[in-house]
């Protein structure tokens, strides 16, 4: 009673505080008040079902260089409302239309000392609230500075997180859980070494981030429409329990140069009392402009093989030669030079993948250590290390580009910039020409290692515009763009689907680099799978990564089972089969489901959903109309249950199972699975053991009459 009490008046006190101005939801679940304090700094907060989420939290914007800042001694001297609602049709995607609907509240604030006028606008969804900063045209602020952006979030209490550390310069970390206030005392060890990262603060979280509250309120903060700033951290006020934007830095430690008129990215809260519909929630999308490619024709989903996994795992290497300690680009002749026995981007061995998407349906082949250089890419600083145009003496461009296209198969391009973005740029139109030259629809580009110029960051504004600028030049040469190590995606493949997919989060390489938890694949739906696809490079066969290589000891931490589920609960346009051919061979059966799920789709149905612990979803395939069901489980053995009523009714589909066996481990077992048929209709149910690190895979078909 007495924490009913307090919240009352807290809110009383809020409604009290200047200017008040309440937005409600379209279906009036969440509730939005804006107020001024009694120093005139805009604060909002959220409630959604009659609880509050975000308690009276702070916004504004510190200023570099400047007598006053964007944060207190505002008046509001105007607010418009207004509502909005369309349906869309995006060019790949997990629906076949969404639904935009949402209520606005623009709020013009005047800095009275500056003469400085801001507009912070909020859009109130069904799923939950986004809003920015926005600075008009005017005499007073036109260029500056941003020392650091003061957003809180202010929460009701110490929720459950599942959070990655606060980093500059990668995501490529275990997922911990953990109570809010233990964040301080886990981040060290929860900060696992990377070639290139840099934390700010024991504290520091990055988004998407996800929460749970005690009284089961599911919450996820992130940003929308990452354009022209830099990326938005978390620091938490572990003892008030608030977080508050960090923005990631430049080399001179500036945080944003900003010009009006101008805008931030949207920050976003995602709210439900049903895990699903976090996963179901398009907020982020709907934030982001209407597609900017007038013809999207060429842009289509890909389902690939490649060389790849057999470097990852040491079998085979990148670089042609063990002669030269050191590359010169055009003076470093390696016609002259031994070949090392190991490289992998050999035309004898990229005809084998060839041959096997050939023969197994699928669309490309992607092929890394193709091109000179690889002898010394890495840790070096390297300006001028790779042109993006030369090939090794042993991969036969033009010879590979007409066998493949003899096979119906597309080849999909690797571009490893090592961090070196002043180069890639000064490549990039050669580089873009080049590919549709020689049949190149798509690309691969990597940023590994610490960035160039020296003392950016891989989140910096400066940097962020880079990946911009290649996705927009991209588009000019009608290209796809598979970005890894870049910034984590925030819904921009709404504006610019040319970008098929995303790295920016631990993925499957790291199962050969001492391997990811087995409840990995649980938690990436509700965080990094929020502001768009991964190319996580499912399908691994082979779990004692010795086998392929004896030097490398690494184990894949789950089942084949849960291989074939991440196709469909890993949601991606951009999916590869990532084992080796010879592995697929082994279990052909299972392999089957991998050749044949869809990789686009025109509706999903989030079945069962607890992050950390298991996600089952059902998906209906674009061209065929057949459906797809995958689950992924955690730690802890389990039962899961679904109910087929998503099927169409009077309809009889056969459904084939892949499901791990009764004692199948992502440890001990991984290989151990069953395979059955069973008839269902939209009545049917479903009781399925999903083992630690495992789950299953369906596919449903309907019977012919």
């Amino acid at each position: 009673m007495k924490q009913f009490l307090f919240a009352a008046l807290l809110w009383l006190a809020f409604f009290n505080t200047a200017n008040a101005q309440q937005l409600k939801s379209p279906n009036e679940k969440f509730v939005m008040i804006f107020s001024l304090q009694n120093d005139g700094t805009p604060s909002y907060s959220l409630n959604y079902k009659g609880k509050a989420v975000v308690k009276p939290s702070k916004l504004g914007l510190e200023l570099k260089n400047d007598k006053k800042s964007l944060l207190n001694d505002f008046t509001v001297i105007d607010t418009m409302t207004s509502t909005f609602d369309e349906n869309w049709k995006p060019v790949w995607g997990e629906v076949a239309s969404i639904r935009n609907h949402y209520n606005e509240l623009a709020v013009t604030l005047n800095q009275k000392e500056t003469d400085r006028q801001i507009v912070i606008r909020f859009r109130l969804f069904d799923d939950g609230l986004g809003f920015r900063y926005e600075f008009p045209s005017q005499k007073n602020l036109t260029y500056f500075v941003i020392k650091e952006e003061r957003t809180q979030f202010a929460m009701t209490g110490d929720h459950t997180a599942f959070w990655i550390p606060g980093d500059y310069d990668t995501q490529e970390y275990d997922y911990t859980t953990s109570k809010l206030s233990e964040i301080r005392g886990l981040t060290e060890k929860a900060t696992t070494a990377n070639v290139s990262q840099k934390s700010f603060s024991t504290t520091g979280v990055q988004t998407s981030l996800m929460l749970k509250t005690g009284d089961g309120l599911y919450i996820n903060l992130h940003e929308a429409a990452l354009i022209n700033y830099s990326c938005m951290h978390l620091n938490l006020d572990d003892k008030n329990m608030v977080f508050e934007s960090w923005l990631t830095p430049d080399a001179k430690g500036d945080k944003g140069y900003m010009q009006a008129p101008s805008h931030s990215p949207w920050r976003t809260i995602i709210v439900n009392d049903d895990a699903r519909e976090i996963l179901a929630s398009k907020m982020t999308l709907n934030l982001n402009d209407p597609c900017k490619i007038e013809d999207t024709s060429w842009i289509k989903p890909v389902k690939y093989v490649g060389v790849w996994w057999e470097m990852i795992t040491g079998k085979s290497s990148w670089a042609y030669t063990d002669e030269f300690p050191t590359v010169q680009l055009g003076v470093t002749d390696f016609a002259k030079a031994k070949p090392n026995g190991k490289h992998g981007a050999t035309t004898t061995n990229v005809k084998k993948y060839i041959d096997f998407a050939a023969k197994n349906g699928f669309d490309a082949v992607l092929v890394e250590g193709w091109n000179e250089g690889w002898e010394d890419w890495f840790g070096h600083s390297k300006d001028y290390v790779f042109d993006f145009l030369t090939p090794y003496p042993d991969f036969d461009v033009k010879g590979l580009h007409e066998y493949a296209k003899s096979k119906g198969i597309k080849m999909i391009m690797h571009h490893e910039t090592s961090g070196s973005t002043r180069n890639y740029e000064r490549y990039m139109d050669k580089a873009y020409q080049f590919m549709k030259d020689n049949g190149y629809d798509a690309v691969k580009s990597g940023y590994v290692g610490d960035i160039l110029p020296r003392g950016e960051n891989h989140y910096s504004q400066w940097i962020v515009n880079h990946y911009q600028y290649a996705v927009e030049k991209a588009a000019e040469y009608k290209i796809m763009v598979n970005a890894h190590e870049a910034i984590r995606p925030t819904g921009i493949c709404r504006t610019y689907p040319n970008l098929i997919g995303n790295e920016a989060a631990r993925g499957t390489e790291y199962q050969a680099f001492g391997g990811s938890k087995p409840n990995h694949v649980t938690v990436l739906p509700f965080t990094r799978l929020v502001g768009g696809p991964m190319d996580y490079t499912p399908g691994i066969f082979e779990m004692d990564l010795s086998k392929i290589n004896p030097d490398n000891k690494s184990h894949v931490n789950s089942t084949i089972a849960n291989q074939l589920a991440l196709y469909v609960t890993m949601y991606s346009p951009l999916q590869m089969a990532a084992d080796l051919p010879e592995n697929y061979d082994r279990f052909a059966d299972a392999f089957q489901f991998i050749k044949d799920v869809a990789v686009d789709w025109t509706d999903s149905k989030y079945l069962e959903a607890e992050p950390g612990q298991y996600v089952t979803v059902a998906r209906k395939a674009k061209v065929t109309n057949n459906w797809f069901i995958g689950n992924v489980n955690g730690d802890t053995s389990r039962t899961s249950r679904i109910k087929f009523d998503f099927l169409e009714k009077g309809k009889t589909y056969v459904a084939t199972i892949y499901a791990d066996a009764k004692d199948a481990h992502y440890k001990t077992n991984p290989q151990a699975y069953t395979i059955r048929k069973m008839t269902v209709t939209n009545k049917s149910k479903l009781a399925q053991l999903s083992a630690p690190g495992g789950g299953y895979a369906i596919s449903i078909v309907e019977t012919k009459k």
